[in-house]
């Protein structure tokens, strides 16, 4: 009976989690491409 209510509150907990990790890579993808931007606009 305690698995049957573990279980869609462990799917809940995943979820915020992957959802999270997604924002976290795609600011992290965000940040580098501006840091290359950067780059090369003071190269240039």
């Amino acid at each position: 009976m305690k698995l049957a209510r573990l279980v869609p509150v462990l799917f809940v907990v995943l979820a915020i989690g992957v959802t999270a990790c997604a924002n976290t890579v795609r600011g992290i993808g965000r940040d580098v491409n501006e840091t290359a931007d950067a780059i090369g606009d003071s190269i240039n």
